[in-house]
């Protein structure tokens, strides 16, 4: 998303600028605070005689499913899954702080179709961000409603597809230096698709989440700035994990990745250019460990980004890469599952 000033602002935003300045923005430059939801991620402002502001990045995280198993079929229940993170942002400009959690129900229906069990999930996160160009937002984020499909496919592999939707909310609003800078930023509806693929053989566990989003049009305005906003880039993330299972404790180590893109590589370059965060991408590394308390199974990951990337231009001046270190704690608790049937004895 990109928001222009106009001229009938301009008092208000010279105001709001100098404070900036005084919180480590500089004229002619853009920053870029990399953040989201499971996970927005908020970035670019340029003050060059126009101002710019972008919430941009891929709808969910990047690494909030890296080691975690999304094609086994699950045993027919109902299952609460958290899914909560802190993360720390760094880049040549400052640092920040992007957490999230992320509630979801999950049911493994007993049904079903085409060989896979159907399974239905909804989430309802919530984010929080601080940087110390004075950005800051807390709130609600889009919700999660989805479908899915899980097969055993035999000798220890498994796979998945799931379709749904994050859902455009409004009332989480962007603030910057105390004032209301972009209302209702998540107003946009993203088409959300995962392939998950999972390999178990004498405790190893190898496990990949692809995840494809296209993003729909976003209603946002700012009582700050003139022109109409951009909607963020289509995007592909790809969650990746190798563990060993060793007793109740399960070791081993995660990558993610991330790469958004929309629209040529020529229009990139342009100021005028539609799309947020076109052109971004990222690598990080890290390792999980998790314990199976019984019913209940944790799995903690922690990674840092060892490659940031931006193609994208606003008024002529780069993005400035942002690399991240996060932490992802998630948690599966088993809220119900059929009885079994208990065997009748028949007396004679």
């Amino acid at each position: 998303m990109l928001i222009t000033v106009g001229a009938p602002t301009r008092g208000r935003i010279a105001r709001w600028v100098k404070q900036l300045k005084r919180t480590e923005l500089v004229e002619g430059n853009a920053m870029k605070i990399n953040a989201k939801f499971a996970a927005a991620l908020v970035g670019a402002l340029t003050f060059s005689g126009v101002a710019h502001a972008s919430i941009a990045g891929p709808t969910p995280p990047p690494g909030e499913t890296a080691g975690l198993d999304l094609a086994s079929p699950l045993p027919e229940g109902v299952y609460f899954v958290n899914i909560g993170s802190v993360g720390s942002l760094r880049s040549a400009k400052g640092e920040g702080a992007f957490d999230y959690n992320v509630p979801a129900l999950v049911w493994s229906t007993p049904w079903n179709i085409l060989g896979g069990r159907l399974t239905f999930l909804g989430a309802a996160p919530e984010v929080s961000l601080d940087s110390k160009s004075s950005l800051y937002a807390r709130g609600i984020y889009n919700p999660l409603l989805a479908g899915q499909l899980r097969w055993n496919l035999g000798n220890g592999f498994s796979a998945s597809y799931l379709a749904g939707a994050y859902i455009g909310i409004t009332g989480t609003n962007l603030y910057a230096g105390g004032n209301l800078f972009v209302k209702d930023p998540l107003n946009e509806t993203t088409f959300y698709q995962v392939l998950g693929l999972a390999w178990r053989h004498d405790g190893w566990n190898a496990t990949a989440n692809l995840k494809y989003g296209i993003v729909g049009d976003n209603g946002t305005s700012s009582p700050l700035l003139a022109a109409p906003p951009k909607k963020n880039a289509d995007f592909f993330i790809y969650d990746l994990g190798l563990t060993k299972s060793l007793g109740r404790w399960e070791l081993g180590v995660v990558a993610y990745g991330s790469t958004m893109n929309s629209g040529s590589y020529s229009e990139l370059r342009s100021a005028n250019f539609p799309y947020a965060c076109s052109g971004c991408t990222q690598f990080a590394l890290g390792g999980l460990v998790g314990y199976n308390f019984g019913p209940v199974i944790t799995q903690l990951t922690v990674a840092t980004d060892l490659y940031a990337h931006s193609d994208n231009n606003v008024l002529g001046a780069p993005w400035w890469p942002q690399k991240e270190t996060r932490g992802v704690l998630r948690t599966i608790i088993p809220l119900w599952n059929p009885e079994t049937p208990k065997a009748v004895a028949a007396k004679y």
